[in-house]
This record gives C-alpha cells, structure tokens and sequence, in this order.
C-alpha cells in the first residue's frame, strides 16, 4: 500500500500559496489525495502537509478547525510571517500552532520563512507617531517585500525532503 499525501493550506496573500506549490511540485508522482483549502478530503492522507499564514502570533481560524480533526497522521507544518529573519520568532508561533493538534498526530517537520505582507499594513506603520519602533516595522515590511523568494523555498524543500517518508 502506497502512502497517501494531502496538501492543505490557508494563504491571505499567497505567500503559503507559494510554498505549498513548491511542497506540491516535489511530492509530483506520489499518491496525493488532496491539495488546497482545508477540507475533509485531506483527512484520507497519512501525511498531511498543512500550511498556515500567520495571524497574532499563530495560524488562521481556518486552519486551527482543521488541524483540530486530524487525529493518526503525520503532519508536516509550514507557514510564512510578516516578521522574519529571527528562528526563535518561528519556532514560538510553530509552538502556537501545534498545540491545536490532537496529541494522537505526529508533527514530523517543520518550516517557516517571512512573507510579504499587505499594503494595509505600511499605511498602519506610517500612521504611527515617530519611534524607533516605528522604523523598525517599516525596514521590515520593506524587506518582507521580497519573500518567499528562492533561497526560502530552497529551504522549504530541503526541510521537506529531511523528513519525508521514501
């Protein structure tokens, strides 16, 4: 018997868009059984491949009623931020996250890298009074501009292929 995969994300952006078609891209020729928006289709899947985007320091509504149903498989989690550059930012928001899985599931990789956010959010920056807070968020919205970029989904593959079951 084949494993059976399932590609499930939630992407505001694109950004975990972008990085679920690279996970997709290289899972081509595998058994997989679903890939898109959160659905019970996935649920067939031994290995779940779940992608969030970040939203208060975790992921969206959507995805936290889906992972809350899985129950036997392994889940390999990935995500973007609009905050980036700093692993242990990463790993607080994975932690976040996997506490909405069932105990019975097994998280077996993880990845996340900056994403760009939306236009909104400059206006919002700009419209605070002057800080160095302030600037700090705009040099980062900047720099988010660019992500995922190719170096990010090299390390989304690698990420997956260190864990994925031959």
């Amino acid at each position: 018997m084949s494993m059976k995969y399932a590609i499930v994300y939630s992407s505001r952006t694109g950004n975990t868009r972008l990085l679920a078609d690279e996970i997709h891209a290289l899972l081509a020729g595998q058994d997989v059984v679903y890939f898109g928006e959160p659905s019970e289709k996935a649920l067939d899947a031994q290995y779940i491949y779940v992608g969030f985007w970040t939203d208060k320091g975790t992921c969206d509504e959507n995805i936290a009623a889906f992972l809350k149903q899985i129950t036997t498989q392994k889940i390999f989690l990935f995500g973007t931020a609009g905050f980036g550059g700093a692993e242990d930012y990463f790993a607080q928001i994975i932690s976040r996250v996997a506490e909405q899985i069932n105990p019975s599931a097994q998280v077996v990789g993880t990845y996340m890298c900056q994403g760009k956010m939306p236009e909104s959010v400059r206006r919002r920056y700009e419209a605070m009074p002057e800080s160095p807070q302030k600037q700090t968020f705009l040099r980062n919205f900047d720099e988010a501009l660019s992500h995922p970029n190719e170096a990010d989904l090299n390390r989304c593959r690698n990420a997956v292929l260190s864990v994925r079951p031959v």
